[in-house]
């Protein structure tokens, strides 16, 4: 006797076991989360085979684990070869049924920190309560604490007190000079946080973020790299705008380009920050900023066409969803870079460089050569200092060559 899961496939005998109660819902959680039919019923076919597993073992519904979709993995080797999505069906299974409360929440593992992964630990938590940085910013001072209490302290027990300027400068001096620039400031703003935090704290008590060495940074020594405006019409004309995806990048890279949005700004938007009614947008900016800004028509209007015809429905409020199953907002700015990168490829354009950034670059460029001021530039990017700005006044290159002096004599 068939047993129907929906209107598009069905098990060919009702399932047995713990479990079996819940094939159903957890079937149309997944349709939910946009797998596909064939996705779905492979997931829903081994959620049925582990509750038979469950029944064969005598596992109650309240007894089950992280360690038993593993143990059953390993017996079903036995009769049926093992296939991808395998590990991952029985662990979305298992986040199902927890988001039931039929199941117990995981445990983490007893384990002991080491010595330093206390400190490590510790200081993170600070961040995040006492400071409110953002996880990026975390994750990038995180190794840097870790590797400086393992230079000084090794294995042995951590005693901050202890430390010393030498300790400082010596740690800098061995990992800076085989690091490019950005990656050596990491490791010196980090390591100047840490020591403040240590010093808050009052582990100990003089100023040893002092001791960090300066790495050398000549400000505005760069040009920023921006794409050009004819390079952005190409690239926007180059996307198939008749696709779910294709109509998703040219809005997100239309909003990069016409709007200078970071592109955290532009996956983090809901559908709550836009006022269609005002035509503003409310940006989420650096360090929990909010930005009110207005909404070009055209960005507008390219929004409200995939939110019409092509965004799924989904509980997420975030305005532009992945494409692939689960089905939910990007989980950083790394997405919108893949995006990008992927439509510069396809449409054959040598830009100046493969990232979201340059975008922002570039309206920050086209205004000030539309006569633009540096403070009506940073207040459309949403700088909080004039100095982040202030790189910008070296793009206008026509503009400085009037400020040139002639050349002492005939020679020009």
């Amino acid at each position: 006797m068939k047993y129907s899961i929906n209107d598009d496939f069905a098990l060919s005998r009702p399932p047995e076991g713990p479990v079996a109660s819940y094939i159903i819902p957890f079937s149309n959680w997944l349709v939910d989360r946009g797998y596909g039919l064939v996705s779905t019923r492979n997931q829903v076919l081994m959620a049925a085979g582990f509750s038979d597993w469950l029944r064969q073992n005598g596992i109650e519904l309240s007894d089950i684990s992280g360690e038993h979709p593993a143990r059953y993995l390993l017996d079903r080797t036995h009769f049926r070869r093992p296939k991808l999505g395998d590990n991952a069906a029985l662990r979305h299974l298992l986040s199902f049924l927890r988001s039931q409360n039929a199941i117990a929440e995981e445990v983490e593992a007893d384990h002991n920190p080491s010595p330093v992964e206390q400190h490590v630990l510790a200081y993170e938590r600070y961040l995040q309560d006492a400071r409110a940085l953002s996880r990026q910013t975390i994750t990038n001072y995180r190794p840097v604490v870790r590797d400086f209490l393992n230079f000084r302290f090794g294995d042995g027990e951590v005693s901050l007190a202890q430390l010393r300027a030498v300790d400082v400068t010596d740690f800098v001096q061995r990992k800076v000079p085989r690091l490019n620039m950005r990656s050596a400031k990491i490791i010196t703003t980090a390591l100047r946080s840490f020591l403040s935090y240590a010093r808050y704290r009052g582990d100990i008590t003089s100023d040893l973020a002092a001791a960090v060495p300066i790495v050398a940074n000549w400000s505005l020594s760069s040009i920023p790299r921006a794409i050009g405006r004819d390079e952005v019409t190409r690239l926007l004309a180059s996307i198939d705008r008749d696709t779910r995806v294709g109509c998703r990048d040219y809005a997100m890279i239309l909003a990069l380009a016409r709007l200078g949005l970071r592109s955290s700004e532009v996956v983090l938007l809901e559908l709550d920050d836009i006022d269609w009614v005002a035509g503003k947008i409310h940006v989420r900016g650096k360090n929990g900023q909010r930005n009110d800004l207005p909404l070009p028509a055209d960005v507008g209007e390219a929004i409200a066409d995939y939110l019409r015809k092509w965004r799924p429905r989904n509980l997420s409020r975030r305005v532009f969803l992945r494409d692939k199953a689960p089905i939910r907002g990007f989980k950083g700015p790394s997405g919108l870079g893949c995006v990008v990168r992927r439509t510069l490829k396809r449409a054959g354009i040598d830009a100046p460089t493969t990232g979201a950034h340059q975008f922002r670059h570039g309206l920050a460029s086209e205004m000030l050569r539309g006569g633009a001021s540096l403070g009506e530039i940073g207040e459309v990017l949403g700088h909080r200092h004039v100095q982040t700005t202030a790189i910008y006044a070296k793009v206008d290159l026509d503009a400085l060559r009037t400020l040139a002096l002639p050349w002492p004599g005939e020679a020009q």
